[in-house]
Formats: C-alpha cells, sequence, structure tokens
C-alpha cells in the first residue's frame, strides 16, 4: 500500500482577481508565504510581500493571519502536521511486513513533504530557531514529536512481530529520523543540491537496505561449530 499525494488545488495566478473566490484566498496566501519564508527566511519575509505574491492587499491578508507568526505556523500546520493523522490511520489498517511498511511510509513522506518546497521548513527553524524561540518551540511539539512518535510505532510493531531487534527505542527513532533530515537539508541548499544533485527515493531505498541489514533479526547459529569429521 503507498499512501497517495495529496494534490493541491492551486489558484491560476494569472486570473483577475474579481474571479478568484474568497475561500481560495487562504490557500494562496498560504502557498506565497511556504516560497518566500523558504526562499528568504522567516525574519526577511514581510508581510506585504507575501500578500502581492498572493494577489492580495495586506488587509485581505490580516483579514485571516493576524501576525506573521499566526501565518507561519498556519504554513506549517497546512503542509506538514496534516500528514500525521493520515500517517496514523494509514500505519492502523497496515497488514504487510517492516520492510515494506518502512518503503511505504518513507515513499509517502518523499512525496508529500521531502521533494516539495515545505521540506525548505526545517533548514529555516535550525538557522532561525534561537531567534525565534516561540516558533522553534511549536516546530518542535507540532512536528518534531509527531514525527518520532510515528517512526516509534513503525519499528516498535517490526519488534513485535519479530522482525526487528529490540534496540534502544529513542536511538532507533533518530536512525530513521537522521536521513530524512538530511534530505530535507539538502534539498533546500541549492548550493549543495545543485553542485552534487541525489535522487531521493533512491537514497532513502538504501537507507532502509542499510537499516535492515543492520538490525534485521538474523537466524540463530549454533555457539560452538561442529567438530570436524574425522
Amino acid at each position: 500500500m503507498i499512501l497517495p499525494t495529496r494534490l493541491l488545488n492551486l489558484a491560476c495566478p494569472s486570473a483577475p482577481k474579481r474571479e478568484r473566490r474568497p475561500t481560495a484566498r487562504p490557500r494562496e496566501l498560504l502557498d506565497a508565504a511556504l516560497a518566500l519564508f523558504v526562499e528568504q527566511g522567516f525574519a526577511a519575509t514581510k508581510v506585504e510581500d507575501v500578500a502581492k505574491r498572493a494577489g492580495v492587499s495586506k488587509g485581505t491578508l490580516f483579514l485571516y493571519f493576524a501576525t506573521k507568526e499566526e501565518l507561519f505556523k498556519a504554513v506549517v500546520r497546512e503542509n506538514i502536521v496534516g500528514q500525521f493523522s493520515e500517517f496514523n490511520v494509514a500505519l492502523d489498517s497496515f497488514t504487510g511486513n517492516t520492510e515494506t511498511l518502512l518503503r511505504t511510509f518513507m515513499t509517502a513522506w518523499w512525496h508529500r513533504v521531502g521533494s516539495t518546497n515545505s521540506a525548505g521548513i526545517c533548514r529555516l527553524m535550525m538557522s532561525e530557531g534561537r531567534q525565534f524561540p516561540e516558533l522553534a518551540e511549536f516546530y518542535r511539539t507540532e512536528v518534531i514529536e509527531p514525527a518520532c512518535q510515528i517512526i516509534g510505532r513503525v519499528l516498535a510493531r517490526g519488534v513485535q512481530r519479530g522482525e526487528l531487534q529490540a534496540l534502544h527505542a529513542e536511538h532507533s527513532v533518530y536512525t530513521l529520523l537522521a536521513p530524512i533530515l538530511f534530505l530535507m537539508l539538502w534539498n533546500s541548499a541549492p548550493s549543495l543540491s545543485g553542485a552534487l544533485p541525489l535522487d531521493g527515493q533512491a537514497f532513502l531505498d538504501s537507507q532502509i537496505d542499510v537499516l535492515l541489514h543492520g538490525i534485521g533479526v538474523r537466524p540463530s547459529t549454533p555457539t560452538h561449530a561442529p567438530a570436524p569429521a574425522p
């Protein structure tokens, strides 16, 4: 079972303002804000620039989002946080083995977040989190902790089924989280990804191969080799 990629219905940027439905404006504002946050960073992004890119007035933006901080939180919730409940539901009904589940989870994450503009939010929080501690705390509780909980569920399921070794739970979670974070940072840094392109899906597949080779349950072997025949 491969989780389907969510398709976002983006309004046509060339459409005249009078033809835009009011209900489409929050989506346009969130798309514009995400693009500018990733391109310029949180501190350098101005709300008037977001409104201009979305094709609305600054006053219209404030009708939906009271502050730039609230706009940022809405961007994260819309593009990242909303995925976690769907992942948990899919995990509840998944019946395959651990390898299939890991590949399904990683593939779905790659198509939904890792290969999209949303991946740049991770780099933004690492570079500006200390400057904006409230947003850093929000990102930790709304993104990092739920992601670790889902990974923990995947690994615990594998242990329960006898397909993974029962290693230190926290460290095992970070073993899966590390390549995810690496890809988000790599792909959102043009100076790296442009010079050294990386196939994200192939990279994740190889990481799963390494992971399963390292912690997969191996058949038991005799402690002592049998004595050679005379």
